[in-house]
């Protein structure tokens, strides 16, 4: 079974949208901003937006009044339920328009094992999809409307079996992609608003830091530009083709995610997504990863990636992002 078909068969990962337009950088709102305070944190939010009113919990009545385009069915069939998350939230986290895409390459396997805590190691591994060889995922996403107004995230991960399970390298992760749930350690995830930020380190235990994300929108392509802090200039620039033949038929998927908390326990959190229109490709001249001297780029130089396996291109759709909850509670479950 070559490498090829098995990640063409994975519409994997962490992936933890009516055809929207590409969200640029938030901006401020007409009415400018507004503090609030997070677990200590003083967070800068749109006034009179979504999070400033509702704080993760707005009635669907609201989102149908402000994008009456929007279809909310699905929505309406899952329950939100207060929780302590370092703050006092909702969950699930609700995302009702957006868009990504998703690179997935090989990458040095021995070293994807270094970058991983111990105790996580003990849980999940990366999985070895070819002698010394792993997965990453390099995902964008364009969030245009959910309970945290509007911003833009890129996410590096890990492809990982699930805790306990076993780790038979590519049958693996046909397994995942059968199943569509799909497991992953996260290095990276930088954002473009401090409400994004600080929700994501402290409520998910994410590696999350505040720089600019910019997309922008081509003929043919669309390209996310991730700023590097330390210079202000262009560091990463992940860009994909948008694939013409794209399905409508709705796909659900299952993203899910093991880290440790601020006291070192072993948790989880996961995503559901509803896919609206998506399409993917195996061809290496379907995206460009641009990389430039920059931290970032340092960085994703050192995980030696390889061959771009798959190319995942998703203008539209939604999900729902699920507390983290500590892994044994999840192990209890299975």
């Amino acid at each position: 079974m070559n490498i090829r078909t098995i990640a063409a068969s994975a519409g994997l990962l962490l992936s933890f949208l009516a055809t929207p337009s590409w969200a640029q950088a938030p901006t401020e709102s007409p009415q400018g901003n507004t503090l609030i305070d997070i677990a200590g944190h003083t967070v800068p939010v749109p006034k009179g937006g979504l999070y400033d009113r509702f704080r993760s919990n707005p009635p669907l009545a609201v989102i149908q009044a402000e994008a009456p385009d929007t279809d909310l069915s699905w929505f309406k069939e899952l329950k939100k339920t207060k929780v302590n998350m370092g703050f006092e939230s909702h969950s699930p986290n609700f995302y009702y328009q957006n868009s990504r895409v998703t690179a997935i390459f090989t990458a040095d396997l021995q070293r994807l094992k270094t970058l991983m805590p111990e105790a996580v190691l003990k849980e999940v591994q990366p999985l070895q999809v070819w002698p010394g060889r792993g997965l990453v995922a390099i995902t964008a996403y364009a969030y245009q409307l959910c309970d945290n107004d509007s911003y833009n995230e890129v996410a590096i991960s890990i492809v990982t079996n699930r805790p306990g399970g076993g780790n038979w390298g590519p049958l693996t992760l046909l397994g995942q992609a059968m199943s569509k749930d799909y497991w992953g350690y996260v290095l990276k995830l930088p954002v473009n608003t401090e409400l994004a930020r600080v929700r994501g380190v402290v409520g998910y235990n994410l590696p999350k830091w505040l720089t600019g994300i910019h997309v922008k929108a081509h003929e043919k392509s669309l390209a996310f530009e991730i700023i590097d802090g330390a210079t202000g200039k262009t560091d990463v620039v992940l860009e994909g083709q948008k694939l013409s033949e794209l399905s409508d038929k709705v796909e659900m998927v299952k993203n899910s995610f093991t880290n440790l908390d601020a006291t070192g326990r072993l948790m989880s959190g996961h995503a559901l997504s509803r896919q609206l229109r998506h399409a993917s490709s195996s061809r290496s001249d379907a995206v460009s990863l641009q990389l430039s001297d920059g931290s970032l780029s340092a960085f994703i130089k050192s995980l030696n990636l390889g061959r771009m396996v798959k190319y995942e291109y998703v203008p539209s759709f939604q999900s729902a992002l699920y507390a983290p909850e500590p892994l044994s509670l999840i192990a209890e479950h299975r």
